[in-house]
């Protein structure tokens, strides 16, 4: 089994959209398209610094290789749809098991600690991005994204759209945290000059 086959396999959530609202027989061809799609577009950027590679690999290439195949097959309202509610439906359902996690004592203090690290990790230049962090404020935390991979990558393959689909995702993920206020005014995939992240306590 190829890199390719083996990342797409955990893209399972985008299949069962794309058989929902497909034929199972042109859902299933387009698949295979796109894991070839995939593939040329893993080796088109090969040599990108492995951190970047967490990003792009798992999340950024796949999703434009299936977005691209099914547009040129089905149009570009109805392939986004399929990606947009597939997304939408996984992130959301991060959310409800990070709700859970809210209700415990103590947690939504102890999470917001714990952004910093993590988003220092996850969201930081090793993986692509630019940011712009803030003084640390007791029962709060507050990040700037000033370049994104997801915008970055999602345009030089010529779906700049996409990314609009990821910054909601953050959204549905840690907008509904019981205890928590996630504020956000701006994102880069929708025009705006930074992604915001705005963590605290509520009141």
């Amino acid at each position: 089994m190829t890199a390719a086959e083996k990342i797409m396999k955990k893209k399972v959530f985008i299949k069962l959209e794309a058989d929902r609202q497909l034929p199972k027989a042109q859902s299933d061809k387009l698949w295979r398209k796109a894991t070839a799609e995939f593939n040329k577009i893993l080796v088109r950027y090969a040599d990108l610094p492995k951190g970047v590679h967490t990003r792009t690999d798992g999340s950024i290439f796949p999703t434009a290789a299936i977005y691209l195949t099914f547009k040129a097959a089905i149009g570009g309202e109805k392939a986004y749809g399929i990606i947009e509610k597939a997304a939408a439906e996984n992130a959301g359902a991060a959310g409800m098991k990070l709700a859970k996690l809210m209700r415990i004592p103590g947690m939504p203090s102890m999470f917001i600690k714990l952004w910093d690290p993590m988003t220092r990790k996850i969201f930081g230049a090793e993986c692509g991005f630019k940011n712009r962090f803030y003084p640390k404020k007791k029962g709060e935390y507050r990040m700037d994204v000033l370049e994104c991979p997801y915008n970055k990558y999602f345009t030089e393959l010529g779906c700049p759209e996409l990314t609009k689909i990821f910054c909601r995702n953050d959204e549905l993920a840690y907008g509904n945290l019981p205890g928590l206020n996630f504020i956000r005014t701006s994102t880069l995939g929708r025009g705006g000059e930074r992604c915001d992240f705005y963590l605290r306590r509520a009141k």
